[in-house]
């Protein structure tokens, strides 16, 4: 009899240690986001009505306003922006936004210029030449140049057209009165970056970098030697705001009835990139469409967490982690009630695991146990790992100061490639039932976390790793071009490489000025 009591209590015992939130809230959240998912629609407004919003940029504010008026209407009256930096220099896109052949035919061409560089003042119309290639060439030919548009040699990736440094050949191409340069992707795909510290007034080149598609680049190239008519328009209207732009994260609360100063976090960012074709619809469109549905979830449901739910749409994110660093660096000692993270920002499929470490992986279990059959055609599991992943993410400035920061393992066969910063990033990309998972998944995965007995476990960072391989799942590589790819492991599009990541991790600690 005694040792039936005693295994009876050591049984009440881990049951107590592991308790999470009510079955029948989760059940209820569930039955919402199967039967009546706003998630998509949610989604939908933000990328079609709001659009893209680059960090430091006037549709940025506009999609903080919409998102705080989002919070509000699921009844949580505590949405607030919370203010992280400013940009000296604000960037916008116009309406006006076209590259197209117009003599002696029609096309239009894929392309993208970086933010914070030049557009056009209007339609631009010239002819195409191929750079010259020495000095001489050029002045020799002066009147070939005047009013052309250079095609380039270099190869132009991820990081956009840059001209930080100008050789002499270049200063006398601008001499000489080209109306822009073209350089091409090497692929189908054209991507867009910049960041306000690019350049200065001084050294931002004075007319637009322009990136096309491999194929539209050999379009030009094969026609300019046809046809002596030959001619291309431009029409990029890029805006500066010559002042200082005040940048915010986006802030909402379900407070805990038990221990509201300890904290579970949902996030995604709200910034994305804005070049021509793009809505900023899967990254990050869907982790602040998971974000706000996942909130909404939890009122409607009527949801009770012992801890406060604390929903975060940072941004800065596409700049370097730059909001979600802020706040890390302004909580002090309160990061030791940050119990963990929930962190959407791996893109438009669905969510196959939340990775932990072995000593997590009791509560992730039990939290995740709801999850478990929830969605038969899209698994969900938690994942052990040997090692946590500190890369990808605003998961990382917490998890570099020990805070448990999960970013969500996906499954499914869409690429994220085609549309990770392209012309692709569109809300017809995004599957209405994957929205749907992800944010049935965020409700529960938080709401057990919230009402569990204990916080997570801290982090040892020496446990930690940069090789986002380690929790598993696939991606396709981003690398393979400077000779780091990874063949078939995880590596996310964010990553650009682990050494990449590495370094963020670092500037994310301080190590970094």
């Amino acid at each position: 009899m005694n040792r039936i009591l005693t295994t009876a209590a050591a049984l009440a015992l881990t049951v107590s240690a592991l308790a999470q939130g009510s079955p029948q809230t989760s059940a209820a959240m569930l039955r919402e986001a199967k039967s009546n998912s706003q998630a998509s629609a949610i989604h939908r407004d933000l990328t079609e009505n709001v659009g893209a919003r680059v960090t430091g940029s006037y549709a940025l504010n506009r999609a903080i306003d919409w998102a705080i008026a989002k919070f509000n209407s699921f009844g949580i009256s505590n949405a607030r922006k919370e203010q992280w930096g400013e940009t000296p220099t604000g960037f916008d896109r116009g309406a006006r936004m076209s590259f197209k052949i117009v003599e002696p035919f029609e096309r239009t061409l894929t392309f993208s210029t970086n933010n914070w560089t030049v557009g056009t003042t209007g339609p631009v119309r010239g002819h195409v030449a191929m750079m010259p290639t020495t000095e001489l060439e050029l002045n020799a030919n002066k009147s070939k140049y005047r009013g052309a548009y250079i095609l380039m040699p270099q190869v132009m990736g991820m990081g956009g057209a840059r001209m930080r440094t100008f050789s002499d050949l270049d200063k006398m191409m601008d001499e000489a009165g080209i109306a822009g340069r073209v350089f091409h992707s090497g692929t189908d795909l054209v991507w867009t970056s910049g960041n306000w510290r690019d350049y200065t007034d001084e050294t931002r080149p004075k007319t637009p970098m322009i990136v096309v598609t491999k194929d539209d680049y050999n379009v030009l190239r094969f026609n300019m030697r046809q046809s002596p008519s030959f001619r291309i328009e431009a029409d990029i209207e890029n805006i500066f705001h010559d002042k200082p732009m005040t940048q915010y994260n986006v802030i909402a609360e379900i407070k805990g009835t038990e221990k509201p100063d300890e904290i579970i976090i949902v996030c995604g960012h709200l910034d994305s990139w804005n070049g021509p074709g793009s809505q900023g619809a899967s990254d990050n469109g869907t982790g602040t469409s998971a974000t706000l549905e996942a909130a909404r979830l939890l009122m409607k449901a009527g949801a009770k967490p012992k801890r406060t739910i604390r929903f975060i749409l940072w941004t800065g994110e596409e700049q370097g982690l730059l909001g979600s660093t802020a706040y890390v660096s302004a909580l002090g000692d309160d990061i030791n009630k940050i119990s963990a993270v929930l962190n959407e920002d791996s893109g438009q499929n669905w969510q196959a695991a939340i990775a932990g470490l072995p000593e997590m992986m009791p509560m992730l279990n039990e939290a995740a146990a709801p999850l478990i059959n929830a969605w038969p055609t899209m698994p969900f599991a938690p994942r052990e790992v040997q090692r946590f992943p500190r890369a990808g993410s605003d998961h990382v400035p917490f998890v570099a100061r020990g805070v448990p920061g999960f970013f969500m393992v996906k499954g499914g066969n869409l690429s994220y490639r085609r549309i990770w910063h392209t012309q692709h990033d569109r809300w017809t990309e995004v599957p209405p039932e994957n929205l749907m998972q992800m944010s049935g998944n965020m409700a529960v995965l938080a709401y057990n976390l919230a009402c569990a007995d204990e916080m997570m476990p801290r982090l040892d960072l020496g446990r930690t790793s940069a090789r986002l391989e380690m929790v598993g799942g696939w991606f396709e590589g981003f690398c393979s071009d400077d000779g780091h790819g990874h063949g078939g492991e995880y590596v996310h599009p964010h990553a650009n490489c682990g050494l990449h990541m590495e370094f963020l991790f670092k500037l994310s600690r301080g190590i970094l000025p």
